[in-house]
């Protein structure tokens, strides 16, 4: 590899076995060693540092990234996004908080996946509430828990218990399981070379949280809260309340309700909805386009 550059991802599934082997060289840091590259980065923008800290977390970014092969993405574009994320926290972490690299990163790592989740899979496609959100990233993880990942359709207990851990419906479980099934197998085999072997679940990230991912996870949660405050500074009064009502309620207000609180046309509204919804999508993705591209210098 050359000198600032990390591997990437090509070949389908045989590329992304080579992959995992190539980043699996690159080694792991010792708490000092780690701390005293966080240091020279800090301080001296010593992009070799960077290099170091990122390489030697990219294990990180394959592990967490394969929790999202359910969404029918192309895996190698999820890592890349991933690394992004790497990327970003290498640049602002601070050593001196007395916690890992990996601690913090984890969270900008999923930030930066979950962002390009968001462009590729239209709201249409995953509800507008948040918790047909939370039902769109967490359905998997939880048929892990309970054991159903290679059952086919659930069964009307499973249906049930997940619905009720997520505050759903039960016709929300089924059509969005529905919605995401068709990849792989993760008890499918990823490599049996030099007498390794694992499989697609061994990589899957652990989900209890630590105070400080708690912490870390809250002050991403308000920098997300920002960038969509920054975005709906596009609309007009009337579309900033109608895309409030609609799509960022708990409670979304009927069209009928806004109807009348306009004195316009139910379909009126709708169209109103639909443009504010595209306006701030664009501002979004313009925003985390230009932080991505101004990240990229740390791989240069």
């Amino acid at each position: 590899m050359a000198r600032g550059s990390l591997p990437v991802i090509s070949g389908g599934e045989a590329g992304l076995n080579r992959y995992l082997d190539e980043i699996r060289k690159f080694p792991m840091l010792e708490p000092q060693e780690e701390y005293m590259l966080a240091k020279r980065y800090q301080e001296h923008q010593d992009r070799d540092a960077a290099h170091k800290l990122v390489t030697s977390h990219l294990r990180l970014v394959a592990k967490i990234a394969m929790g999202y092969r359910g969404y029918g993405l192309p895996i190698g574009e999820v890592v890349s996004e991933g690394n992004v994320g790497l990327m970003q926290a290498v640049k602002k972490f601070d050593p001196d908080r007395g916690f890992r690299l990996a601690t913090y990163a984890m969270w900008w790592i999923k930030a930066a996946i979950q962002e390009y989740v968001l462009r590729s899979w239209s709201l249409v496609k995953m509800g507008t509430t948040a918790n047909q959100k939370r039902l769109f990233f967490n359905l998997r993880r939880l048929k892990g828990r309970i054991q159903a990942i290679d059952d086919g359709d659930l069964k009307p207990e499973q249906i049930e218990q997940i619905a009720t851990k997520l505050n759903v419906t039960p016709e929300e479980v089924v059509s969005m399981d529905r919605r995401l099934s068709g990849d792989a197998s993760l008890n499918a085999p990823i490599r049996a070379s030099e007498g390794e072997s694992g499989q697609w679940q061994d990589w899957l990230v652990d989900d209890h949280d630590s105070q400080e991912t708690v912490l870390i996870e809250q002050d991403e949660l308000e920098s997300r809260r920002s960038m969509l405050a920054r975005a709906m500074g596009v609309l007009n009064d009337r579309e900033r309340r109608i895309f409030e009502a609609r799509r960022l309620s708990e409670d979304p207000s009927t069209l009928e309700d806004l109807s009348a609180e306009f004195d316009i046309s139910r379909e009126r509204v709708r169209q109103i909805e639909v443009r504010a919804f595209e306006k701030v999508q664009e501002a979004v993705q313009k925003e985390a386009a230009e932080r991505q591209k101004a990240l990229r210098v740390v791989e240069a």
